[in-house]
C-alpha cells in the first residue's frame, strides 16, 4: 500500500476545515480534485474514511487512526524536504500567472518554494496573459504561466495543458439573429482577438454588453442569458450551453496553458521554481476534475 503525501496532506486539511470546499481554499485546489484525492486515498486504504454530519465531515472510526499517522507523515516530509533544499538558491525571481490557473493555488506552489528556499524573495502577479507577456519580453517578470495559441507558442515553453474552446450562451437563450451581445474578458481579453474577425467574416453584427477580468465573471454573465461569449469547453454545462448559431463557424482554435521564461538570461532560482509549476500542474488525472475557474 502506496500513500501519497498530498493526498494525505488533503486528508488533513478536509478534517480540519470542516469540508472540502473550504479545505480546497486552503491547500490551493478545486473541491473536485480535494474529492478526488480523497476517493484515491479510500481506494489505496480500502476503507471509508469520512462521514457527511449535517454541512460538515467527520472521520470514521479508521479516519480517526489515519489522522494522527497523516499529521505525523505530512509534518516529517515537510521538515525533511525544508532540510534538504538547496540552501543556494537566492535572490529574486518575479512571477506571473493567469487568473485560469487559480490565483490560490499558484500563491500555494509559491509559498511552499519559499519555505524550502527561504534566501529566496518570490514576487507575484496575476493578471491576464495578454498583459503578462510584454512584461515577460521586456523582462519585468522572470516567469509567466501564460495561455497562448499553437502559433504563438515558442521552442522553450514547457505546456501544462491544453484547453478547446467553444462558443457558449444561456441554453434557453439562441441570440440567432439581430445584433449579438458579446461577454467577454475586456480589451485585454485572450479570446477578443481571435473572435472578433470570425464574427466579422461571418457578417455578424456584435457589440459589447459585459467586459469582465475574470471566468468566474464572464461564466455568471453567460449563465445569465446577458450574452455569448467564448470559454473553455470543460465549463459548458448547467445553464451555459454551446451557441447553436456558431455550429458552421469555422473552429476555434485551441488553447495551451504555457509556462514561459524571460529571453536571456534568467535567475538560477527560475529553473526549480518552474519544476515546482510543472510538477504541481501536470499530477492530476484530468483538467476538468481540477481546475476551478
Amino acid at each position: 500500500m502506496h500513500l501519497d503525501v498530498e493526498s494525505l496532506r488533503t486528508y488533513v486539511a478536509v478534517l480540519e476545515w470542516g469540508s472540502m470546499t473550504r479545505a480546497a481554499e486552503h491547500v490551493g485546489l478545486t473541491q473536485s480534485a480535494v474529492s478526488w484525492k480523497i476517493k484515491r486515498l479510500e481506494q489505496r486504504v480500502g476503507r471509508p474514511l469520512l462521514i457527511r454530519d449535517g454541512h460538515t465531515l467527520r472521520p470514521t472510526r479508521d479516519g480517526r487512526i489515519l489522522l494522527a499517522d497523516a499529521r505525523t507523515i505530512v509534518a516529517a516530509h515537510d521538515r525533511a524536504v525544508y532540510r534538504l533544499a538547496s540552501p543556494d538558491f537566492t535572490g529574486t525571481v518575479k512571477v506571473g500567472a493567469n487568473e485560469d490557473t487559480g490565483a490560490p493555488r499558484m500563491a500555494s506552489i509559491l509559498g511552499r518554494f519559499k519555505r524550502m528556499h527561504p534566501g529566496a524573495t518570490i514576487e507575484f502577479v496575476v493578471n491576464q496573459s495578454r498583459l503578462l507577456a510584454p512584461l515577460l519580453e521586456r523582462g519585468a517578470i522572470d516567469v509567466a504561466v501564460i495561455q497562448v495559441t499553437p502559433e504563438d507558442q515558442q521552442p522553450d515553453d514547457v505546456v501544462l495543458w491544453s484547453d478547446e474552446l467553444r462558443w457558449v450562451a444561456h441554453r434557453d437563450m439562441p441570440f440567432d439573429d439581430g445584433v449579438v451581445p458579446l461577454v467577454t474578458f475586456g480589451q485585454n481579453g485572450f479570446y477578443r482577438p481571435v473572435i472578433e474577425p470570425i464574427l466579422d467574416r461571418e457578417e455578424i453584427e456584435y457589440t459589447y454588453t459585459v467586459s469582465a477580468p475574470t471566468s468566474a465573471a464572464v461564466r455568471a454573465a453567460v449563465a445569465a442569458g446577458l450574452g455569448v461569449g467564448v470559454l473553455a469547453s470543460r465549463h459548458v454545462g448547467g445553464e451555459i450551453g454551446e451557441w447553436a448559431r456558431a455550429a458552421d463557424f469555422e473552429p476555434l482554435p485551441p488553447v495551451l496553458q504555457i509556462v514561459r521564461t524571460v529571453p536571456g538570461e534568467q535567475p538560477d532560482i527560475a529553473g526549480p521554481l518552474i519544476e515546482a509549476i510543472v510538477e504541481e500542474f501536470t499530477d492530476r488525472p484530468t483538467r476538468r476534475e481540477h481546475d476551478d475557474t
